[in-house]
C-alpha cells in the first residue's frame, strides 16, 4: 500500500497493519508532517509519470459493505445481552439494570438538616462557653448571672477563680497597741467583712501611719501571704458575709505616728 505526503510529496510504502494501528494517522519520515494516509491510499502506483497520487473522492455517507467472506448462522448466532459482565462491571439489580442505572437513594434532607443543625448548634455552645470563660470575673461580679454561673459550675463539679471586689470589704474595727512581746513594734488588728454574694480572695491590705498633719509616717503593703499562713484558707477565700480577724505586726516609727488608714487593693 502506498500513500504521499502533501507536504513534501514524498511517496511511502507500508502495510495494512501500520494504517490500522495508526488509524489512518502517519508521520513522514523525511519532513516530519503528520497527516492523514487515507485521502491517498492506493494499492498500487499509477503507471504513467505523476507528481500527486489522487486523492479519493469522500462520500457523504459511509460506503456499505455487502460482500462478506464470514457469515455466522442462525444456531450460532448469540445474542449479545444488552450490558456485558465484566470483572470491573456492575452486577445489574433484580430488573437487570446495572448498579450505575439504578437510582440512587439520596440522603434524606431532613436528616441533613438535623446533623447541620447540631453541628451548628455545637459550635456556637462551644463559642459561648470561650466567651463565658474569657469574660468570667465580669460575669462573676454580676448581680445576675454570677449566682447562675456559680450554681452551673457547682452541678459540673468545677471551679471557678476567685473574683475580688474590694469595693465589697468592709473594714469593721481596727486597733493598735504596742507588741506585747517584742520591744520596737505594734501590733495591730483588724477586723475585715466580705459584703460581696461571692466568695473572693484576700485583699493587699495597705497600712499607713501618719502624724497629726496628715503627713505619712510609714506605709506596708501586707499580701494574703504575709498575713496567712495556712495555704488552704487562703486558697479558700473570704466567704460570702464572712468575716476574718486579721492581726499584723509593724515597726513602731515613733511617737510622730498618731494615726493610721486602712486600704484594700
Amino acid at each position: 500500500m502506498y500513500a504521499q505526503c502533501p507536504e513534501c510529496l514524498t511517496v511511502f510504502s507500508f502495510d495494512s497493519a501500520t494504517v490500522a494501528q495508526s488509524h489512518g494517522s502517519v508521520a513522514c519520515g523525511k519532513c516530519g508532517a503528520t497527516f492523514d494516509c487515507l485521502p491517498t491510499l492506493t494499492e498500487e502506483l499509477p503507471e504513467e509519470t505523476y507528481e500527486t497520487l489522487p486523492v479519493h473522492p469522500t462520500s457523504p455517507a459511509p460506503p456499505v459493505l455487502m460482500m462478506s467472506v464470514v457469515r455466522a448462522s442462525d444456531d450460532d448466532a448469540v445474542q449479545a445481552p444488552l450490558f456485558s459482565h465484566g470483572p470491573d462491571t456492575p452486577e445489574p439489580d433484580a430488573h437487570g439494570l446495572p448498579s450505575f442505572a439504578q437510582l440512587k437513594r439520596l440522603p434524606e434532607r431532613p436528616r441533613q438538616a438535623l446533623r447541620w443543625a447540631l453541628a451548628c448548634a455545637a459550635l456556637v455552645l462551644l463559642l459561648g462557653v470561650q466567651l463565658v470563660w474569657a469574660e468570667r470575673r465580669a460575669l462573676m461580679q454580676n448581680a445576675q448571672f454570677g449566682p447562675l454561673l456559680r450554681t452551673t459550675c457547682e452541678e459540673l463539679g468545677c471551679s471557678l477563680p476567685l473574683v475580688p471586689d474590694v469595693a465589697k470589704l468592709q473594714l469593721i474595727s481596727r486597733d493598735v497597741r504596742p507588741h506585747p512581746s517584742v520591744p520596737g513594734a505594734l501590733m495591730i488588728s483588724a477586723t475585715v467583712r466580705n459584703n460581696a454574694r461571692f466568695a473572693q480572695p484576700y485583699p493587699v491590705i495597705t497600712i499607713t501611719l501618719s502624724d497629726l498633719d496628715g503627713n505619712r509616717v510609714a506605709m506596708r503593703r501586707f499580701r494574703p501571704s504575709d498575713y496567712l499562713d495556712d495555704p488552704v484558707l487562703r486558697a479558700k477565700g473570704l466567704a460570702p458575709g464572712a468575716s476574718a480577724a486579721l492581726v499584723f505586726e509593724v515597726k513602731d516609727p515613733g511617737k510622730n505616728a498618731v494615726a493610721f488608714e486602712f486600704g484594700f487593693q
